[in-house]
């Protein structure tokens, strides 16, 4: 089964601009994209939200995570949905597990690392959106799940490093 739109409009509604459709994208469906350390699959998209949010579905293979970084554009609240997450944000240190939330706000300093043995799964919602097209520019697209992660040499270091820097994201050295 594919992405569906189902449009649905009550009396009450009028036909403007900020109606959008209903949308349902079944388990396992949605363009994956894998980088170094993880993989994201993206379940709604600005483009469907009308730059509102962008929700996708992270993995986090054992040993893998981010740098430490700042987004100049955009909040990020996720839910652990599998494993366990070490996460960095300023100057306080969480561990996440199964159920947990997690709020990374914008201009602060941030980092995750899954330190466990088996893969860390969680629930990203972006807002606005538009960092996806982070995803798409700086990971490589994947036909599924199963595809190896690409290695980290220079020309994927310098993919990351440009997508970064086109969407507001500052890589940094350390958490201060």
């Amino acid at each position: 089964m594919t992405r569906q739109t189902v449009s649905r409009q009550t009396d009450s509604q009028s036909k403007d601009a900020t109606h959008r459709p209903v949308r349902f994208l079944p388990a396992g469906t949605g363009p994956v994209y894998r980088g170094p350390a993880d993989r994201i699959r993206f379940l709604i998209t600005g483009d469907e939200t009308g730059g509102d949010f962008f929700l996708a579905e992270v993995i986090v293979s054992p040993g893998g995570g981010t740098r430490p970084h700042v987004h100049s554009r955009e909040e990020e609240p996720f839910r652990v949905l599998q494993g366990t997450l070490t996460v960095r944000v300023g100057g306080e240190t969480v561990t996440a597990s199964p159920g947990d939330v997690v709020y990374l706000p914008r201009g602060v300093v941030h980092c995750f690392q899954n330190a466990g043995t088996t893969d860390a799964k969680f629930l990203l919602l972006v807002t606005p959106a538009g960092l996806e097209k982070f995803f798409e520019e700086g990971f490589l697209a994947a036909s599924d799940d199963s595809e190896a992660r690409p290695d980290f040499d220079e020309a994927m270091r310098a993919r990351l490093f440009a997508a970064a820097q086109s969407h507001g994201i500052e890589l940094t050295a350390a958490l201060s």
